[in-house]
């Protein structure tokens, strides 16, 4: 889909480090637009405008503001999945590798430019299902991609009891997760205390191992 308002004319676009530079502002100018305006709100004449270039600089970049926005879903989620899941495959100590990842996923979700991020693309999903595909395959998908392969190893080991570990994944995180996401989705209080992630974690620990620990099911 291309905007009513794209002109007719573009210049060329710009090679190197200067082309990194100015898709980086524009990206850093679109962020601040879709998130104060939401997806519908935005247009890409004020996304030219907050990002500082000419609305023909934008469309040699981004040919609509679809393309634009799965471009900023990409650029924001790329490498988060190996950043928050760095998992120690050979630590024998599960019960802290996995304690140590709840703390860390539940910060970032509890994060209020994250929670701003799912809004946005869940109010744009129902109208451009290819945006909220995008997010989640760059984002979720990935992460329980990670913790999937971290889990097989485990259960290689003899250190868990898992028939499959990609539902058992999906567990481990709905578990840390349960209940924050839904009342900072509704805006309800403010990010997660500290005590309430590791009473989180605490509690999807036990559960989890409970279900799936060495000897669960004997």
């Amino acid at each position: 889909m291309q905007d009513k308002d794209r002109p007719d004319t573009r210049p060329v676009a710009p090679e190197g480090s200067a082309e990194n530079a100015k898709r980086r502002q524009i990206l850093d100018g679109a962020r601040r637009v879709f998130l104060a305006q939401g997806f519908d709100g935005a247009s890409m004449g004020e996304i030219a405008k907050v990002a500082g270039v000419s609305k023909g600089t934008l469309y040699v970049y981004f040919d609509s503001k679809e393309a634009l926005f799965e471009a900023l879903t990409l650029e924001e989620k790329k490498g988060l999945a190996e950043v928050l899941f760095k998992l120690d495959v050979d630590d024998p100590d599960v019960r802290a590798v996995l304690t140590r990842l709840g703390r860390t996923y539940l910060e970032h979700m509890g994060n209020p430019a994250h929670i701003s991020s799912v809004r946005m693309v869940i109010g744009a999903a129902e109208k451009f299902p290819r945006l909220g595909q995008t997010f989640y395959e760059a984002g979720p998908r990935q992460g329980l991609a990670r913790l999937g392969a971290y889990l097989d190893s485990q259960v290689k080991a003899g250190r868990l009891s898992i028939a499959d570990t990609r539902i058992a994944a999906q567990h481990f995180l709905d578990l840390c997760q349960s209940g924050t996401m839904r009342r900072l989705l509704f805006a309800y209080g403010g990010p997660p205390t500290r005590e309430e992630i590791d009473g989180n974690v605490t509690n999807a620990i036990r559960v989890f191992f409970a279900a799936y620990g060495p000897d669960a099911g004997r």
